[in-house]
């Protein structure tokens, strides 16, 4: 796609954001810089930059404060974003569900909205994105700086994907950044390669009698480049239409609220209970690396529209909320034999606990392991198949997983899949393949019937 940016339009959108800026000004504790004073323009109906309509990006720009960069860096990477609409649309398809809550965060710091718009930079909006250097999450802490910041790392969950202690360690850590630098370029620096690399560029720089600002640093190639990418993103939000990009408007309201759980949930469990697929459940919930939600805050994260069905359902729920239950795997024990006492195959029992295991299969430390059932093969794991969102909630709850029926034939539903519906029964995949004539390149459709134990 040829880049459609006209420099000579980016002063005049200055203009209308500075005007709507100065109308709501940061909190004075967050010490941002001053909005630039523009002269403001008396019309701007040019049809070739058409107004977006005031939605959630509307309220970013409204708070956009960092300068303008003059790089040719920016211009780099807004001709790098701009040619790919699809991978644009991809992270505002996953970040539709977090940032209204980051703008929220953002602002209550009286931070400028920019920094809303670094999980684009880090992470596309992928909770799940893990780097070559152990960083993780939307904001991609590394181990060390997530435990710095309270982000708790252990083998039921990874804080540094929790949407909401990961949002709230961020913003913490750039706001400490911000007050030992004084600008938000050296504090986005830092948070990128670190305050030691970019207290010691400064250093340097003073030494030689040069400039100390983001753009007269020697930094790492990475970190060069890490805060144009944020303003070149920045720039395609502020006027989407100059780049040939059709950004999806995003409401100005929350997507998602905590509600109160159990310590100890399944969550293929509290999926089904809040009437949601388990990736849905998973993508508000990401820190969780088990099958068994461990939840020491009290809260699970869910759609506004889904809190109250979670809620009504777990009240009338009578059956175990949990159906795992955790042994102690010793250096140098068969994951397969472990694996078949439990009715698992060897390769699902690693992929559940990530297990560390040599070419042989064998435990390489004694490490906690989960496993289906109390002590025993699981006969009561939760269906795969969600209730149906339209559905009262008494009937979903009063409609019985599949693997609590004494049945020989099971029907496909939509969402089904093999593993799932193994794991059901407490049986590996190639048991279910070999019970049904199938090759492991199967496809399962809805209604299909599959015969079972």
């Amino acid at each position: 796609m040829a880049l459609k940016r006209n420099p000579r339009w980016i002063p005049l959108l200055a203009a209308l954001v500075a005007s709507s800026v100065l109308a709501s000004p940061p909190s004075p504790s967050a010490k941002a810089p001053a909005a630039v004073s523009y002269a403001i323009p008396d019309a701007f109906d040019d049809p070739e930059v058409p107004l977006p309509d005031p939605d959630l990006w509307q309220r970013i720009r409204n708070g956009f404060l960092l300068d303008p960069l003059d790089s040719r860096l920016v211009q780099e990477h807004e001709a790098w974003y701009s040619s790919r609409p699809d991978y644009i649309k991809r992270f505002v398809d996953r970040g539709s569900r977090y940032l209204h809550h980051i703008v929220e965060e953002v602002e209550k710091r009286g931070m400028p909205t920019e920094i809303a718009l670094l999980p684009v930079v880090e992470s596309a909006f992928n909770p799940q994105a893990y780097s070559r250097s152990k960083a993780s999450g939307l904001w991609q802490f590394i181990p060390s700086t997530g435990r710095n910041y309270g982000l708790a790392q252990d083998h039921w969950k990874d804080n540094r994907r929790d949407i909401v202690a990961a949002t709230h360690a961020a913003l913490n850590y750039l706001q400490r950044l911000y007050d030992m630098f004084g600008s938000w370029e050296l504090a986005l620096a830092a948070y990128n390669c670190g305050e030691g690399c970019v207290g010691r560029a400064i250093a340097a720089n003073q030494r030689k009698g040069l400039p100390t600002d983001y753009l007269s640093l020697k930094l790492p190639p990475e970190t060069m480049n890490y805060v144009p990418k944020l303003v070149a993103v920045k720039n395609i939000v502020l006027a989407p239409a100059l780049y040939g990009i059709d950004l999806e408007s995003i409401p100005d309201q929350p997507y998602f609220t905590t509600v109160e759980a159990p310590e100890k949930i399944d969550v293929k469990l509290a999926a089904r209970l809040a009437g949601m697929p388990e990736e849905d459940f998973l993508a508000l919930n990401p820190a969780y690396n088990k099958p068994v939600a461990v939840v020491p805050t009290g809260t699970l994260v869910l759609p506004l529209d889904k809190a109250d069905v979670f809620r009504e359902n777990l009240e009338n729920w009578d059956q175990p909320l949990v159906t795992w239950t955790t042994i102690q795997g010793k250096k140098g024990e068969s994951i397969h034999v472990i694996a078949k006492r439990y009715g698992l195959s060897g390769t699902t029992l690693a992929q559940v606990n990530k297990l560390q295991v040599n070419k042989k299969g064998r435990l390489t430390v004694t490490q906690p392991i989960l496993v289906p059932g109390r002590g025993k093969p699981a006969t009561q794991v939760a269906s795969t198949q969600p209730a149906q969102p339209a559905a009262p909630a008494r009937a979903a709850v009063a409609a019985a997983p599949a693997a609590e029926r004494t049945t020989s034939f099971y029907t496909v539903r939509a969402g089904d899949t093999l593993y799932g519906i193994a794991r059901q029964f407490g049986r590996a995949v190639p048991d279910l393949l070999h019970l049904n004539n199938l090759t492991a390149r199967a496809v399962i459709q809805p209604g299909l019937r599959l015969r079972v134990w």
